[in-house]
């Protein structure tokens, strides 16, 4: 009796065993078949009307016509955009909050700020990229610099007199004027705006000499005459602006400044919901109606792997952490 019983038991916790091993293969696959069964959201870390809220809402629509489940924009600006990301950073890990991976709350905030309630990497899962916005270098119509080598060489012959406007001390505009003037080894003036229209209406009509703002806000302007721009930063001439020559073309190899927005869960999220969610982004970016909608706003579609944009947000808080320290620029 004994030894049945023993064999009983023994037999019984293999049962289990098993049974705890199947669980936890089928647990991924079941997740990722169900997923989602309520409403989603997904956190905006600016305005509506801006391009993290305008990217926000494209992918939430086609999530909603995909699973047939409520997918809303829920915008939380302040702070650029640490109020927003923070809330993230706290949600539970189950997919059903998700935010918006931008370049300044991921890329720039992590060296430009002392203290942050969120850690980009450590907080955070990347599902993937959604779409690049390239830096533009612009001036006024009736300025004197019709070109980057023109603009280096004015500065060259007197130091500090050039004024550049940014959208504010360690934005992404800032930090591209200071990595250009370290390019350039050149020395400029620097004024900052708290946003596009003030600063882009000075740099018009001359009171400001140039300025580097994301090519959403610069294209409309320089396709009108009321901005003449100058260089691009990203590695190759961008489809939207075909005759503006790059940067790193004009002079300065390597020269790259590109904003960008993607996706991003809180850590701990089941992998299987990241990969469905990676999945459909990438299914999203190739439809053709998305495609137009992004290059009207002038955005560059970057659909990614979750490994791929892991990797670059390294890279970029690398990038950025290097340009914020050799600026001086500080946030508290």
């Amino acid at each position: 009796m004994s030894t049945f019983r023993l064999g009983t038991r023994s037999s019984a916790a293999r049962s289990l065993t098993v049974a705890i091993a199947l669980a936890g293969v089928w647990a991924p696959a079941s997740a990722q078949n169900t997923y989602p069964t309520r409403p989603i959201r997904i956190i905006a870390q600016f305005q509506p009307g801006t391009s993290t809220d305008i990217l926000a809402r494209v992918i939430a629509q086609k999530f909603t016509e995909a699973w047939g489940q409520q997918v809303v924009v829920d915008n939380r600006p302040g702070a650029g955009g640490i109020v927003g990301t923070e809330i993230g950073a706290r949600a539970a890990p189950d997919g059903y909050t998700l935010t918006m991976g931008v370049s300044s709350a991921f890329g720039i905030n992590p060296t430009l700020y002392s203290k942050l309630p969120y850690d980009a990497l450590r907080d955070f899962a990347p599902i993937g990229n959604i779409a690049l916005t390239p830096q533009t270098l612009v001036t006024s119509p009736a300025s004197p610099y019709r070109s980057v080598k023109e603009l280096v060489a004015a500065a060259k012959a007197k130091p500090g007199a050039i004024s550049f406007a940014s959208l504010g001390s360690g934005s992404t505009s800032h930090l591209t004027a200071e990595m250009f003037r370290s390019a350039a080894g050149i020395q400029l003036n620097h004024i900052p705006y708290k946003g596009s229209p003030a600063a882009h209406g000075d740099v018009m009509t001359g009171q400001v000499a140039i300025m580097f703002d994301a090519i959403p806000a610069t294209l409309p302007h320089i396709k009108s005459g009321r901005l003449r721009g100058l260089g691009i930063g990203t590695q190759t001439r961008s489809p939207l602006l075909p005759e503006l020559p790059t940067i790193a073309e004009a002079g300065y190899p390597g020269f790259e400044a590109v904003g960008w927005i993607g996706l991003v869960a809180p850590a701990k999220t089941p992998v299987a919901i990241l990969d469905k969610l990676n999945a459909e982004i990438v299914r999203i970016l190739k439809e053709p109606d998305v495609r137009e909608r992004l290059n009207t706003l002038a955005f560059t579609p970057v659909p990614s792997t979750r490994a791929e944009f892991a990797a670059f947000m390294k890279s970029e808080i690398a990038k950025w952490g290097k340009a914020v320290r050799e600026s001086g620029a500080k946030a508290e």
